[in-house]
């Protein structure tokens, strides 16, 4: 017989002495491997993929509670606030004395002026002068 006559026998069930279509037995049987999908990859170098590490978060995140941060961070924020606050004072004391000292800078540069000014013209002429410019004895003296 050919073997397309015995797989026709197999089939029709003619034949009693074996069956293709023989389920497997438990020991035939090949065990699934420890993954997902159920198979390995042929590749050497692949690693198995596992749950992610976090070992780059900072200790403190690992550690330490959420209410013990928040009173951290709360103190740190008004050691911030403080020290602007103190560059600020600071900084206004530090422009406050540059506007007295070009105040003074410009008074003097202004006496300096009319005094000039005065050796130049009469005294009679320095008055009118001073008169129409809107300064009085009061001012001048």
């Amino acid at each position: 017989m050919s073997e397309a006559a015995d797989s026709f026998i197999a089939l029709s069930g003619e034949s009693s002495a074996t069956k293709i279509d023989a389920p497997p037995t438990d020991a035939s049987a090949r065990p699934l491997a420890p993954t997902s999908a159920g198979r390995v990859s042929g590749k050497a170098w692949k690693v198995p993929k596992s749950a992610t590490v976090r070992s780059h978060l900072p200790t403190g995140v690992k550690t330490t509670k959420w209410e013990e941060r928040m009173e951290k961070t709360k103190k740190e924020q008004a050691i911030k606030k403080l020290q602007a606050e103190l560059k600020q004072e600071k900084a206004d004391e530090i422009k406050r004395r540059k506007e007295v000292t070009l105040e003074r800078k410009k008074a003097a540069e202004e006496r300096q002026r009319l005094e000039e000014a005065k050796a130049k013209m009469g005294a009679r002429k320095a008055a009118r002068l001073r008169r129409k410019m809107g300064h009085t004895k009061k001012i001048n003296h």
